[in-house]
């Protein structure tokens, strides 16, 4: 599969790119074993960052004595890890196509500013989580209602260190999907204890982030 961006896009994306404030690093953990996609996901990253000097890419490899691969916990590839200044549990797992690749620039813009686009009564309410959460939203690049849950998982991370979010392309990985019963996307589990389908508005998912780690 050939992925490329074309010129509109990639217009759209220097001016999109002006609001960045801070640097961007972009883990891309790949394998030079098998897989699908991370060829095309390295391409996909690589003409990203090419848009603005703020944003780098740093290429490991996810394989067993990775280093980088055990510092963030990553087993699965291709993934993207999203860093600004500071890390943050912002993490996608497969190819950021389709839908999906709006996800990536959401994630870009968020690490960047440090702004979590997030009503001031649910960034409250996100901030004071205080036990570790772990958000998986699993998704396909032709959802156009993936995006909402993803994104606001995302900023979840953003405004809490003790949160990671995951988003995880679901045809990518389909034994991860079958172990959670995805059967319709977006589907969000957290702690593996409370899930749903469907987007829902960012206030009720913070009421059910608190609930999964039992506050």
């Amino acid at each position: 599969m050939v992925v490329e961006l074309d010129e509109e896009t990639r217009r759209r994306l220097m001016e999109l790119f002006k609001e960045l404030k801070g640097p961007v690093r972009l883990y891309l953990f790949t394998t030079q074993g098998h897989c699908l996609y991370c060829n095309e996901t390295e391409t996909i990253v690589d003409e990203v960052s090419s848009l603005s000097e703020l944003i780098e890419v740093v290429k490991c490899e996810c394989e067993a004595d990775s280093e980088e691969a055990r510092r963030f916990g990553i087993e699965r590839h291709p993934a993207i890890v999203v860093h600004g200044e500071k890390p943050y549990g912002i993490r996608y797992f497969g190819m950021p196509s389709g839908y999906e690749f709006g996800t990536l620039i959401e994630a870009i813009l968020a690490v960047s500013t440090g702004e979590s686009g997030l009503p001031q009564a649910v960034e409250e309410r996100v901030r004071g989580v205080d036990k570790p959460a772990h958000i998986q939203v699993f998704v396909t690049p032709t959802c156009p209602y993936c995006p909402l849950m993803a994104t606001a998982a995302h900023r979840f991370a953003l405004v809490n260190q003790n949160i990671t979010a995951d988003v995880i392309e679901a045809v990518e990985f389909p034994e991860l999907a079958d172990r959670y019963r995805v059967m319709a996307v977006p589907k969000t589990i957290i702690n593996d204890r409370v899930e749903f389908e469907g987007a829902i508005p960012e206030r009720e998912f913070a009421e059910l982030l608190i609930k999964a780690v039992g506050g």
